[in-house]
């Protein structure tokens, strides 16, 4: 709903922006009639015009009244400073230059090729009746600049500048075409058409303005250029409702101004230093031409000489140790946990947590596994074209008795390749596997896909989602012809118990991709899953008892208000994904103490999904759109917020360190959609920026 009605305020507004440009050249030229008959025609085509520009900013007062009917005030308060702008030029045309048009249409109803006397050309040019149809044009050029740059918190000054410019451009119109009345009505100055001198002059204007507007352009290029090095620990910070926290930015501490702290610092988060590993793992990034299971090769970015990386597989409560090995890829490697909640340091983000291992370098990972489930992991340095070229691989976490006997345990990472497609794992097309009827089956879907909501279809038996993001899900129930959704980062766990017939999981709607489980290891893809409703987690399983809830008193509530913006990042134009308003590093950091319950509002005023990934904590999702999770609790690491969507989450602060909070759409990440949470009194001695080796997206 709100893409639709955002959809048609826009495109209406720009309709509005080119009739008015060409009605207000019609209306200029209007005195150059030449004759009775002429100036009769297109004083006629003029109201004509009128009525075209009325129907289109019907348009886009429909669509802005449509917002505000359909979403909350956030998504259109800003958007209320377009109305007046298209108002009140339009008034000026239908109660200025329409009875003027009028008056002249009745004195040349003879229709005859006489030339133009001074009366009519008087009337002609008289601003009144020209400068309201460029006034629209302004207008909605005006209206668009906000559209496209506007964001919440509002911006006073992204307002009012527009506005003051509008009204100078407005009255410096006036006085031309007041101007140019004056010389035919005082001084019978006939005009000459001269369609080459005026062009001139528009060019000359125009040249004027670029020359003018260069200078903040250019300024603003080189203002958003991203520092030689900064500290994760600098930057904005929001205290949200809770207590006034302050910043040491000498130590690069955070503190609170009442209470001192000790500060800590990144390093010192680790998991156990001492002790011998249950499960030990070494991982050796490097490049090669890696063979698909069609025989096609990719170039890729590997662990271990293959992607995706070997499944790392132990149990809940084991020290588990991983040394990480760069071979040979120049721009650096870390090992990021995505949905484990691992103690700081060892979160594996360069710049943040440690410095990128860089080829010849080693680092070690140490940690317990206090968490049950599905999730993977992959390099958090350069990440978007690390995670596309193939540094990821899945990571399972089973109970600490292990899976349940017999239960056929299958994971399936899709992935897209460059010039290939999308793929499961290695393999391109259909799997086929020979699965016993009554077999429990778990299916551990991961999508390490950028930007891609992938979409899966499981046909053939009932199923249950047994676990979101590596969290399991209290009493699911069975599901059947119901398709399942997911985005960036996100993980479901599906569980159902193989039948005597053929069970087909479909990856998308092209029936080319998936795997075919029967009892012969034989069958095919169908072609279309037709018909499938999405799977919602807001209403499936039953409620189980939770640490806290939607009525629970939070020391501390943020909000976080994703959108687009017009702007500059890293020295370029763009139309950049925005964090309240800002980029990185102008994003806010969340601040937090230890202990605290913090509830944060995600708004998407944007015009894409996000998927938001909170680093080293799982969130509950309290509501959607207003709407409480009544099912199972929903716990999440990674929320995709669609466009006009509101979710309430909550998390308990209770692991100390600099974590990330971006979103997992790669590309927006590494064009700026990344803050932090921060908890009071950490340090950290890392740094990112263009003289480092550390760009964690």
């Amino acid at each position: 709903m709100y893409f639709a009605a955002i959809s048609v305020a826009r495109g209406f507004l720009l309709l509005t922006l080119l009739l008015a440009w060409i009605a207000g050249n019609k209306a200029s030229a209007l005195l150059f009639s030449g004759t009775e008959a002429n100036l009769n025609r297109k004083a006629r085509k003029l109201t004509t015009w009128a009525v075209f520009l009325s129907i289109s900013c019907a348009g886009v007062l429909a669509g802005i009244i449509w917002l505000m009917a359909a979403t909350d005030s956030v998504f259109w308060r800003d958007r209320l400073l377009i109305p007046p702008v298209l108002i009140v030029p339009m008034l000026m045309i239908w109660l200025g230059a329409l009875p003027r048009l009028r008056r002249i249409r009745q004195a040349t109803m003879r229709k005859t090729d006489s030339p133009l006397d001074v009366r009519l050309l008087s009337r002609a040019s008289q601003p009144v009746l020209v400068a309201p149809y460029q006034f629209v044009a302004l207008g909605s050029l005006t209206g668009m600049y906000w559209t496209f740059t506007t964001t919440i918190p509002f911006d006073v000054m992204n307002g009012t500048i527009p506005l003051v410019l509008l009204l100078i451009a407005g009255m410096v119109l006036w006085l031309t075409h007041l101007n140019r009345s004056s010389r035919v009505s005082l001084n019978g100055t006939k005009p000459v058409n001269r369609p080459l001198i005026r062009f001139l002059r528009r060019l000359t204007v125009l040249a004027i303005v670029l020359a003018l507007g260069s200078i903040p352009f250019y300024g603003g290029l080189t203002a958003s250029k991203l520092p030689e090095t900064i500290s994760m620990t600098e930057g904005p910070m929001d205290n949200g409702t809770g207590t006034m926290l302050a910043h040491n930015h000498h130590s690069g501490a955070v503190t609170a101004s009442a209470k001192p702290v000790k500060e800590v610092s990144v390093d010192s988060l680790t998991g156990p230093a001492e002790g011998k590993a249950d499960v030990s793992f070494t991982l050796t990034a490097e490049k090669k031409t890696v063979k698909l299971a069609s025989g096609r090769t990719v170039e890729a970015w590997t662990y271990n000489g293959q992607t995706p990386g070997p499944e790392l597989r132990f149990k809940k409560g084991q020290l588990v140790e991983v040394k990480l090995i760069n071979k040979d890829i120049e721009e650096g490697v870390t090992l990021h946990w995505h949905g484990l909640d691992v103690p700081n340091a060892e979160d594996g983000v360069a710049g943040a947590t440690q410095n990128a291992v860089m080829p010849g370098e080693t680092h070690t990972y140490r940690f317990v596994a206090n968490q049950v489930g599905t999730f993977w992991y992959h390099s958090h340095q350069d990440s978007q074209e690390a995670v596309q070229k193939g540094l990821f691989g899945p990571l399972v976490v089973e109970p600490e008795d292990g899976m349940p006997p017999g239960t056929k345990d299958i994971t399936v990472m899709t992935h897209i390749w460059d010039h290939l497609g999308v793929a499961i794992g290695d393999h391109e097309g259909i799997q086929r596997m020979k699965i016993a009827p009554g077999t429990p089956v778990r299916l551990r879907l991961i999508n390490t896909d950028d930007w891609v909501r992938q979409s899966y279809a499981l046909l053939g038996a009932s199923f249950k989602v047994a676990a979101i993001d590596g969290t399991e899900l209290h009493e699911p129930q069975q599901l059947k012809n119901v398709g399942l959704d997911l985005i960036t980062g996100g993980r479901y766990d599906v569980t159902f118990v193989m039948p005597d017939t053929p069970v087909t999981l479909n990856v998308g709607l092209g029936g080319k991709l998936g795997i075919v489980m029967s009892p012969d290891g034989q069958g095919d893809l169908p072609k279309h899953a037709a018909n499938l409703t999405v799977f919602d987690p807001t209403h499936y399983g039953t409620p189980a008892a939770t640490p806290f809830d939607a009525s629970s008193h939070f020391d501390r509530e943020f909000t976080m208000v994703l959108d687009n913006q017009l702007g500059f990042f890293n020295g370029k134009l763009a139309l950049n994904y925005t964090i309240n308003g800002k980029v990185f590093p102008d994003t806010p950091m969340f601040m937090v103490r230890e202990g605290e319950l913090v509830k944060t509002t995600i708004i998407n005023r944007g015009a894409v999904e996000h998927p938001m990934h909170l680093h080293g904590h799982h969130m509950l999702v309290l509501s959607r759109n207003g709407e409480a999770v009544d099912g199972s609790p929903w716990w999440t690491d990674t929320l995709d917020a669609a466009p006009g969507e509101v979710y309430e989450v909550a998390f308990v602060a209770d692991n100390p360190g600099l974590w990330m909070d971006h979103c997992h759409n790669l590309a927006h990440a590494a064009a700026g959609m990344t803050m932090h949470l921060m908890y009071e009194g950490i340090t950290s001695l890392y740094t990112v920026g263009t003289a480092t080796h550390n760009h964690p997206e």
